[in-house]
């Protein structure tokens, strides 16, 4: 699947349904941004069943707001809605990949287990 670009209206229900969904908060002034855009498409090539997809920070302020982003590129992923990883600054293809297998490797039944278990600890 290529990339595809996301606003705050679809972002809730691009992330509650789909599985994995990897975020780049990019901005077209951005250098780095540029230079990570064709590393980000080509992975996102190899694993057609991720969801990756590009906010402009620019033009999605609000979203970029609400993730506090203060750095671009920032890379988030998000895992059965849950957000597994936040982080500034580019990868390069072999980290982008590594990462994505960690991703996977990820027993969600047990962080969903400790998500219940920390609210039920705030109530």
């Amino acid at each position: 699947m290529a990339t595809k670009d996301i606003t705050a209206a679809d972002f809730d229900q691009v992330i509650s349904t789909n599985d994995i969904v990897i975020l780049d908060f990019w901005a077209e002034w951005c250098g780095p941004c540029k230079a990570f855009a064709p590393i980000f498409h080509d992975v996102s090539e190899k694993h057609p069943d991720i969801v990756f997809a590009k906010v402009d920070t620019d033009a999605e302020q609000e979203l970029a707001g609400h993730f506090q982003i203060r750095s671009i590129p920032t890379l988030m992923i998000f895992r059965e809605q849950v957000m597994m990883f936040a982080q500034p600054g580019m990868l390069s293809a072999p980290q982008l990949e590594e990462l994505i297998k960690n991703v996977r490797d990820v027993d969600m039944a047990k962080v969903h287990e400790e998500i219940a278990k920390q609210q039920q600890e705030e109530a």
